[in-house]
């Protein structure tokens, strides 16, 4: 079947999951501007080349590496989500690992540009990803885990390069890490139907639903009682106060989290971890 230049793009952008290129884009600006400061000087942080560079070199090893867990995973998702399939149906095999390879490249060259530090993390960066989409994400925990470790990365990386006010943006690279170990979580009881047919560990399919659940309620205590130590010891009043108050809406997200027991609500919880993500991201605002 052929497809026209539009339709293409539009696969394309929905392979490279646009939308969550965009929050990496609005993370790393939020990070330079509110953690790593100062606020004042905003307007020209959005015109330095250098950190347009450091983004832009984040988001090309991103977009990379959902292309080739795309790629790992057509059989997979044929049976999770047909109707959502690129791969191999709106863009070919080989192309897309053309594009893999050519995202990579530019975003290493740009991390050698920038620093050998910044190389160094997009280097391990670009492995991580190929492993876990090859091996590891069919694979209990080790895949949820290193997904998490990269999102984080997205945060850490911006203190690495400036070298400023580290342990700020290591609490808000711990509150992503948390996040996205949870989601993904998540994700994996969302495909157990898919994974569990194609031989994938995950913890939904080794576990069960209910164990699974078990964990990811010891997750959640624990890491808001983290981000909590971890705001107090740092005498940061609001961070303090945004973490308290945040102890509500994920009480209620374990309370919706114990009722899940269908593919649509375990999608809806999903959803909810992304939200959560943006509204921490945006509490950088208030730092």
């Amino acid at each position: 079947m052929n497809y026209s230049l539009l339709e293409t793009f539009k696969a394309f952008f929905k392979l490279i999951r646009f939308v969550n290129i965009l929050i990496v884009v609005l993370t790393q600006y939020m990070v330079r501007i509110f953690l790593i400061g100062p606020k004042g000087n905003w307007f020209d942080y959005l015109l330095d080349i250098k950190q347009f560079l450091l983004v832009f070199s984040t988001i090309s090893i991103a977009a990379a590496g959902y292309i080739i867990n795309d790629y790992f995973d057509v059989k997979i998702d044929l049976v999770n989500k047909p109707n959502e399939v690129i791969i191999g149906k709106i863009i070919k095999r080989r192309r897309a690992i053309l594009i893999h390879q050519i995202l990579n490249a530019i975003g290493l060259l740009i991390g050698l540009y920038l620093s050998w530090k910044v190389f160094l993390i997009d280097f391990v960066a670009i492995s991580a990803l190929w492993f876990y989409s090859e091996r590891f994400k069919r694979m209990a925990f080790i895949g949820n885990f290193l997904v998490a470790f990269l999102t984080a990365f997205s945060v850490v990386i911006v203190g690495v390069y400036y070298q400023k006010n580290i342990e700020l943006v290591n609490v808000y690279s711990l509150f992503a890490f948390s996040i996205s170990l949870i989601r993904e979580i998540i994700k994996d009881m969302e495909d157990i139907r898919g994974d569990a047919r194609y031989g994938c560990r995950t913890l939904p399919i080794i576990w069960g639903l209910r164990q699974t659940k078990i964990l990811l309620y010891v997750f959640i205590v624990s890491f808001v009682m983290i981000l909590l130590s971890m705001a107090y010891s740092l005498k940061n009043h609001y961070l303090l106060y945004f973490f308290s108050f945040g102890i509500f809406p994920f009480s209620w997200f374990v309370y919706k989290l114990y009722w899940a027991d269908k593919r649509r609500d375990f999608t809806f919880l999903s959803k909810v971890c992304k939200i959560i993500m943006l509204i921490g991201v945006a509490s950088m605002i208030f730092i």
